[in-house]
């Protein structure tokens, strides 16, 4: 099985299972001489990590991170950085009942299909168990690219929307309730609903943007790797995203192009950011910012058809510890992703220039 790599000069590559004994990945391509925050990596484990409140999964999982190589007195050396972090709370139990049988909407049938076996316990490397290494990875590309600002938020959950500007939020007061919303008010009745939505054995999906401040110009290669198609390869690479937007997005159809060109300033800004801070896949400078949207999970705690390995008719019904709602938590990871692309092309301008 391939693809289990991402970057291409900061590296990723991860390993493990959602019920297996651990997960953890190597970074390669980290420079040396970089002091590293070890505090800052296990605070964005946190954020990420099950059982955090009650509107996310209850799964208890400390999501301690070992780093095994790379660094020295806490300074990276430019070796290969390899962590782990051990799994303490799986339940295999959880999940016999789906042995034989494929889940709607998850990888079950098109693993097996493709590779001849599954890894029924939780969907294997498939779950979003996986996505707390790219956290660890993302934390550390964070400390690297320093005067850059990532800051991801939740913005809808479900009908709930948040209609405001983000440079009319206060953005640091994203911790202050467990939505990961800035807009308190807003933020309660997400809440409400996900707990709404759980109650009744249901999922819900929702949206996340993302700020990215301090861009230098120039980002980004122009023709096949340009700047906003990263990034949206790395958001379409989490579990549960649908779809990625940046700048003006899908709206930017209903306008014309004299209202949508982003108009000098004689210092080198635009009067507007329609762009979403990227223009020809290269940074120019102002702020970045896209959304991405999240599906309801497919595991839900209702009776549903499907077909067993055999592919007669069957049954199941969800059980374990599940998200109702998987952005809240995925506020963390969407910083991660965006990290890790901009830190690959902060380097690959430092190399060409």
């Amino acid at each position: 099985m391939s693809g289990n790599s991402f970057g291409k000069i900061f590296t990723l590559k991860t390993y493990g299972e959602s019920h297996g004994r651990m997960i953890g990945g190597i970074i390669d391509g980290c420079p040396s001489g970089l002091k590293l925050n070890l505090k800052k990596i296990q605070k964005e484990l946190n954020r990420r990590k099950p059982g955090q409140s009650n509107i996310v999964t209850q799964r208890k999982e400390d999501d301690k991170v070992s780093l095994l190589s790379g660094i020295l007195d806490g300074v990276t050396t430019g070796t290969p950085i390899g962590f782990s972090i051990e799994n303490l709370n799986y339940k295999e139990n959880d999940y016999h009942h789906i042995h034989k049988v494929y889940r709607p909407s998850h990888a079950d049938f098109v693993y097996e299909k493709k590779y001849g076996i599954r890894d029924y316990r939780g969907g294997g490397r498939s779950s979003a168990r996986e996505t707390a290494t790219r956290v660890v990875a993302g934390a550390i590309a964070k400390q690297l690219i320093k005067g850059i600002k990532i800051t991801a938020f939740v913005s809808s959950v479900g009908s709930i929307h948040l209609n405001k500007p983000y440079h009319k939020l206060n953005l640091y007061c994203l911790e202050d309730t467990p939505v990961r919303c800035p807009d308190p008010l807003v933020a309660g009745k997400m809440i409400e609903q996900i707990k709404i939505i759980r109650k009744a054995g249901d999922t819900l999906g929702g949206v996340i943007s993302c700020i990215i401040q301090g861009v230098p110009v120039g980002l980004g290669r122009p023709i096949f790797n340009k700047l906003h198609a990263d990034l949206g390869e790395a958001m379409l690479s989490i579990n549960a995203v649908k779809g990625f937007e940046y700048g003006s997005g899908f709206s930017s159809v209903q306008m014309r192009g004299s209202a949508h060109n982003d108009i000098f300033n004689a210092n080198e800004t635009t009067k507007t950011n329609f762009s979403g801070g990227i223009q020809g896949g290269l940074s120019n400078g102002m702020d970045i910012y896209f959304r991405v949207a999240f599906k309801p999970i497919a595991t839900i705690m209702r009776k549903q058809n499907s077909i067993d390995i055999k592919g007669k008719i069957s049954y199941l019904e969800g059980r374990g510890r599940h998200d109702p709602c998987v952005v809240p938590r995925a506020v963390p990871i969407v910083e991660a992703m965006t990290a890790l692309v901009i830190a690959d092309h902060w380097l690959l301008n430092k190399i060409i220039f």
